[in-house]
Order: C-alpha cells, then sequence, then structure tokens
C-alpha cells in the first residue's frame, strides 16, 4: 500500500527532516474529536462491528458518493432506502463491489484514511483489490468480534480523549444517558443540532415543533415558548457534557429584527405561510438568537452553511438525507453575519467557529473576520477541503490575517468510525509540513514549531471546544 513513512511531508529534504522531527512530538498525542457524526449507540451498546461493509462501505459517503459518480447504485451498496424498498443485504457482495471499484480511489484521501485504517487496526499491508477481497474480508470479519475490536476497546486504543456525536433537538440522548449508567470513563458528548426546528424549509417542520413542545411541556407556537423550549433542550444536552451547538444553514445569513417583526415572521412560519425568503430570514434570526443564548450557557456555536444539501432530488427522495449530495455553493461572510455580529461578535466569552465549503472566502472574509472580532474562529477545511490540499490552502490562506490562534486545530467530521485516526494523523503531517515550511524559510524557530505543532493537534480543539 501507499503508507510511507514521509507521506505528505515535503520532497525538499531540509524540510522534510524539519517535519519528521515536528511530528514526532505530536504523533502519539491523544485525539480530540470535537465534531463528527458516529453513533452514541456503538457506545453505549459496545457490541461488534458486524462486517467489513457495514464498518467501511455503507455508512461513509466519502464512498459511496464516488462510487454512485460511476454508475454504481445506492442499493446494490446496501444504503438502506426511505420507503424500506429492497437493496443489496450480501455484505460480502458489497465489499466485492467496493473492491471492484477501489481504482476510482486512487490520489484521494479517502484511499489514505481506508489503507491506514486496514494496516494500523487490522494489519493489513496489502492493497485491497478484486482478486483479494474475499480474503481480507475473512481476515477483518474474523477480528471484529474479538473484545479489542469492541466500539469502546477502539476508542482506548486510538487514543480519544473525548469525542462528539451531532444529535437532533428532538434526540432523547438515550445512548448518552446509558453511556453514563455503564459507569465507563470515555468521554463521548452530544451536540446540539437544532435544524429540524429551525428551518421551516426542513422536511415535517410544523410536525418537529409540535414535538418539540411535547418534549419540552412548552407552547412552541408562540415565539416565547418556542425560545424556551430551545434554552429547556440545550441545558439537558448541556447536562449531559454537550459544549457546543451546530448549525447547517444553506447560508450565513444572520438578522437581528425587532420583537415585533420577528413575531410576525414566526407567526408566518408555523401556519405555513412562509416562503423562501421568510424561511431564510427565519433561520438567520435563529442563528443570532443561538448566539444570544450561548452567551447565557456557555455552548460553543459551530457554523456549516454553504452546501446545498440534497441535491440530487431522486436520491433525496428515494434515500434521505446525508447521502452524499451536498455540493458547495459561494457563500458570502461579511454581510451575512454583520447582523450577529453586531449583536454579539464583541463577546470575548462567546465562541463562534465558521467552517465554509467556499474556499474562495478564506483569505478575502473569514480570516479578515476572525482576525477582527473577539467571538469568531475558524474551523479547519472541511469536507470537500479535508484533504492534503485543501489543509494546506487554509494555512496558506488564513495564517497571514489570522494567524494559527485563531484556530480551532482539527476536527474529523466523520460518520467512519475507524478513520478517525487516520484523519488525525493526515491533519498532523499537513500542519507538520505546512511548520516545517516556514522553518527552512527561516520565517519561524524550529522552537516555535513545535509549540504550534502540539497546538495545532491538541490544544487549540480542547480550550476551543472547552474540553
Amino acid at each position: 500500500m501507499a503508507l510511507h513513512p514521509d507521506r505528505l511531508f515535503p520532497a525538499e529534504e531540509s524540510a522534510r527532516n524539519v517535519a519528521r522531527r515536528l511530528y514526532a512530538g505530536i504523533s502519539a498525542l491523544p485525539i480530540i474529536s470535537p465534531h463528527g457524526h458516529t453513533e452514541p449507540r456503538w457506545f453505549a451498546e459496545n457490541e461488534p462491528f458486524s462486517d467489513p461493509a457495514t464498518l467501511f462501505v455503507k455508512p461513509d459517503h466519502y464512498v459511496f458518493r464516488m462510487l454512485y459518480s460511476q454508475g454504481v447504485p445506492l442499493e446494490a451498496l446496501g444504503v438502506p432506502r426511505s420507503d424500506g424498498g429492497p437493496v443489496e443485504s450480501d455484505n460480502r457482495a458489497i465489499w466485492r463491489l467496493f473492491a471492484r471499484h477501489w481504482p476510482l480511489f486512487r490520489g484521494t484521501p479517502t484511499r489514505l484514511w481506508f489503507e491506514q485504517a486496514l494496516e494500523d487496526v487490522f494489519g493489513i499491508d496489502e492493497r485491497l483489490t478484486e482478486a483479494n477481497a474475499d480474503r481480507l474480508y475473512d481476515m477483518i470479519a474474523s477480528k471484529l468480534p474479538e473484545p479489542d475490536y469492541r466500539p469502546r476497546a477502539l476508542y482506548k486504543r486510538f487514543g480519544i480523549e473525548a469525542i462528539a456525536t451531532t444529535d437532533s433537538a428532538l434526540d432523547d440522548l438515550a445512548h448518552h444517558d446509558a453511556i453514563a449508567a455503564s459507569g465507563w470513563d470515555g468521554r463521548v458528548l452530544p451536540t446540539y443540532r437544532p435544524d429540524a426546528v429551525v428551518d421551516p424549509e426542513f422536511e415535517g417542520f410544523t410536525a418537529n415543533l409540535a414535538r418539540l413542545g411535547a418534549i419540552t411541556g412548552e407552547d412552541t407556537m408562540t415565539w416565547s415558548g418556542y425560545l424556551a423550549a430551545h434554552r429547556q433542550r440545550r441545558a439537558a444536552f448541556k447536562a449531559r457534557g454537550a459544549t457546543a451547538t451546530d448549525h447547517g444553514h444553506p447560508s450565513a445569513r444572520t438578522a437581528d429584527l425587532a420583537r415585533p417583526a420577528i413575531e410576525a415572521l414566526f407567526a408566518k412560519v408555523v401556519s405555513g405561510r412562509a416562503d423562501a425568503g421568510d424561511a431564510e430570514l427565519f433561520r438567520g434570526q435563529m442563528l443570532t438568537e443561538m448566539a444570544r443564548m450561548s452567551l447565557d450557557d456557555g455552548l460553543v456555536m459551530q457554523l456549516h452553511p454553504g452546501s446545498l444539501r440534497n441535491h440530487n432530488a431522486d436520491v433525496f427522495r428515494r434515500f434521505g438525507r446525508d447521502k452524499g449530495a451536498d455540493i458547495p455553493t459561494a457563500t458570502d461572510y461579511v454581510r451575512a453575519l454583520r447582523p450577529l455580529l453586531d449583536a454579539v461578535g464583541h463577546e470575548p466569552s462567546l465562541t463562534v467557529i465558521l467552517f465554509t465549503l467556499d474556499e474562495t472566502t478564506y483569505s478575502r472574509e473569514l480570516a479578515p473576520l476572525a482576525g477582527h472580532y473577539p467571538a469568531l474562529r475558524l474551523g479547519p477545511a472541511w469536507w470537500f477541503f479535508d484533504a492534503p490540499e485543501g489543509m494546506r490552502r487554509f494555512r496558506e490562506l488564513t495564517t497571514e490575517t489570522a494567524g494559527f490562534a485563531n484556530t480551532v486545530g482539527f476536527n474529523d467530521d466523520t460518520r467512519a468510525y475507524l478513520s478517525i485516526p487516520a484523519r488525525h494523523d493526515m491533519a498532523r503531517r499537513c500542519d507538520c509540513s505546512f511548520l516545517a515550511r516556514l522553518v527552512v524559510e527561516h520565517r519561524l524557530d524550529e522552537d516555535e514549531a513545535h509549540a504550534l505543532a502540539h497546538d495545532l493537534a491538541y490544544r487549540l480543539a480542547r480550550e476551543a471546544y472547552r474540553l
């Protein structure tokens, strides 16, 4: 496989030697995973993973979106249909299909993540092919029932210090309660994701509001009751260890309307009369409301705008959300965020972490904003750009204006549990390479680079997410 010990390090010898030294000092640091999509059920039940296809293929949209782009039906990969219709249930057949198409991933970060998981977790050091697919399947499947391959054991083996899941505002958090009641010392923290009850265009929005009211006992058809319900749910998440919220809005638009205008807008939203413009304005108002709530309860606020979600209407209809069809769009931050920043951007006790899928905004908008407002921090290169080239461009385009201290290290943002160490390792190697270049160009002393490497791998994420 392509897992050379100097992978992702500079080709030039002097810089490569510095990168090696920097990496040696941080490679074994604990993993802080403050934003991701692993299942809390895994850690609550601690049952063995069932098979290689369910572990590596079915939950990973990085994998199945590539295969889908080459004409492989999602049904053939065992991705569940929304209507419960038939999909491939032979996991060995799914694995064989994956192996047949493995050359599609040449040069991609997915290849490095997958191959590092094979080698580090299962001791497999040969490239997956159609010819060896069954043998590698059997090697992996034979180990999965062993105690060392259960979710909690892997948590320890991976060196995870804390991992956050992403949970709907309507989630009962029963799995998190089960983890706490079990006495296990792993830190698996919920994250408050309220999209289903703040986005009027979210499917079932009105019914979701009613359910939020039933959960909290608040009248969520009134503005005051609706806000009270959010505060109550945030408190419930925080009581279970949550340190952050997460907001996946189509844009970064914010608003700060006067109370009468807000109540009139909310009345349109709950009545179902809101048009697309009303929905966008309401989402923007709720970002500002959530920022104010974060000032009160201390939860870090993450904003993930700029994705036209579920772009493929047929896939959305048949398979539902989050099936690899979210596509980046151009995103404005300077004007869009100004109402929120006018209200609370000057507050040093507030942390709002900005992500983007529009790289053109890094140097023009995001870095200057984060380099000025005390409340803002820059999230790492995210999705589509969580690759070596994207990570390098992120540092090149933001460091001049925002420095390192206004960024928050790395988060893996993954559903693929076994890829977590590989993703963090990739980020650490890329950051060491960037710092090494600064050292050999005499822009940074090596002792400073060692300190920064530690910050980027560990301290910044731990402190930004209040872990």
